[in-house]
């Protein structure tokens, strides 16, 4: 272990920039397509496999299944328990990831070259034999009933459920991907055995990978580890119907300190407008605290620590949103004006300062998400279910730099909706009302 976290370092200490990583699409002797950086200076290499669907692949009345499943992938596998599946991993100085959200379910392992061929047979009885012995089942289950019984008092999490509900429906999105207390107690192995073989199938694998590896290495293991999966998986579900109503929704909650979930109709991730909506964002609400908002709500007023805006362009829906938390004599002052910037910048457009400082901060900002072997492998399986060309990583600025003035106020006009604004709040707001239902 201490080797690992030896070559760990060294992988934080020798960064490829964003124009370095030089991306190869290989496809291995059986078809499966990936794409790779090579890079040899270390013997380390990252692997992320990601399976579109997630946990919206839930049968009806089996919600949290999917979750579920991918938390007991490490719980044994092939002739190994729980115990010795961990001791097995550790003894290989390797590690490995699971998570599911309502999109995917991802798989990421990190190893060294020398013990790749072990961990290759220790990932490909994970993926094909999980065994989801009955301990491990009721143990991770009551990991996962103890979080969504304290997400129940979580004011962010209660105004998550309820926005996800007034926006979605009955589509997955509507729900947590994590289920309830009822339909989570409910599952049985069967069921668990039914979501391992919904996800985990070819027509929906998308792979990356960096490090010590070559395109013929890397196409014998894809063969070797995933060839056998099954062909296709469960249907996707059909893109989601996003209903806004443009009020307030107030969820009654003994706290101090109101939180508020704020939110209107989106852009789709291949919108031509695409890059225009993400600059006015980050101008508008993005994350900075020379932000609209941050200026308005914080810096003017002092009524937040923070207030955020976001773009989400998921697979099946695009929504717009954005967060705030405010005493509860105060919440209603940030929704207001919340609500009145967001008009006037739909109204009267931003700057050109603005533009050029946006513009500095995105471009400046985009090579520091390639801190490593494992965050670029996981880019590189982004990329690919975005369908964004191979060559994204080194045009992506030129993108944001192309963007115009013109763009940005004619799409502030278009995509703003005010009037479609819906604040989910959740607290003991003075003086705030619900006005929809």
């Amino acid at each position: 272990m201490k080797r690992l976290i030896s070559v760990l370092l060294l992988i934080f200490i020798a960064l490829p920039a964003a124009a370095e990583v030089k991306i190869q699409e290989i496809t291995s002797p059986g078809g499966i397509t990936a794409w790779l950086v090579e890079d040899h200076s270390i013997p380390f290499t990252a692997l992320d496999l990601r399976f579109r669907g997630g946990t919206s692949l839930d049968e009806p009345g089996k919600r949290g299944a999917v979750n579920l499943m991918t938390g007991l992938l490490e719980e044994g596998a092939g002739e190994r328990d729980a115990r010795a599946y961990a001791t097995e991993l550790e003894s290989l100085a390797a590690s490995f990831s699971f998570d599911s959200d309502p999109d995917a379910v991802s798989i990421s392992a990190r190893f060294l070259t020398e013990n790749r061929d072990q961990v290759m047979a220790l990932l490909h009885d994970t993926l094909h034999a999980p065994r989801f012995d009955a301990d491990a089942v009721e143990r991770v289950r009551g990991q996962v009933l103890s979080g969504l019984r304290s997400d129940a008092k979580d004011p962010n999490e209660i105004a998550g459920k309820t926005f996800r509900a007034m926006t979605y429906g009955d589509h997955p999105y509507g729900s947590a991907g994590e289920g309830t207390v009822e339909s989570v107690t409910a599952l049985t192995r069967a069921d668990l055995v039914a979501a391992h073989r919904a996800v985990l199938a070819r027509d929906r694998l998308y792979v990356g990978a960096v490090g010590d590896i070559t395109p013929e290495a890397l196409g014998a293991l894809l063969d070797s580890l995933l060839g056998d999966l099954p062909a296709t998986g469960a249907p996707m579900p059909d893109k989601a119907e996003v209903t806004f109503e443009g009020g307030v929704t107030v969820v009654p909650y003994a706290t101090p300190q109101s939180v508020a979930l704020f939110g209107q109709p989106g852009i789709d991730r291949h919108d031509p407008d695409f890059f225009a909506a993400y600059v006015l964002n980050t101008i508008l609400g993005g994350g900075n605290f020379e932000s609209r908002l941050m200026t308005e709500v914080r810096e003017k007023r002092g009524l937040t620590y923070g207030v955020y805006s976001y773009l989400v362009p998921r697979d099946l829906a695009s929504v717009y949103m954005g967060s705030v938390a405010s005493a509860n004599g105060r919440i209603g002052e940030a929704v207001e004006v919340i609500r009145a910037e967001w008009a006037r910048l739909a109204r009267d457009g931003v700057t050109r300062d603005e533009l050029d400082k946006a513009k500095t901060y995105l471009t400046g900002a985009y090579p520091l998400r390639f801190d490593g072997n494992e965050r670029i492998a996981g880019i590189l399986v982004s990329m690919q279910m975005d369908d964004l060309p191979i060559d994204y990583v080194t045009t992506r600025n030129d993108k944001v730099n192309a963007v115009t003035l013109e763009d940005v106020n004619r799409v502030a006009s278009e995509l703003l909706k005010p009037d479609q604004l819906r604040f989910v709040v959740v607290g003991q707001p003075d003086g705030l009302e619900s006005t929809t239902n």
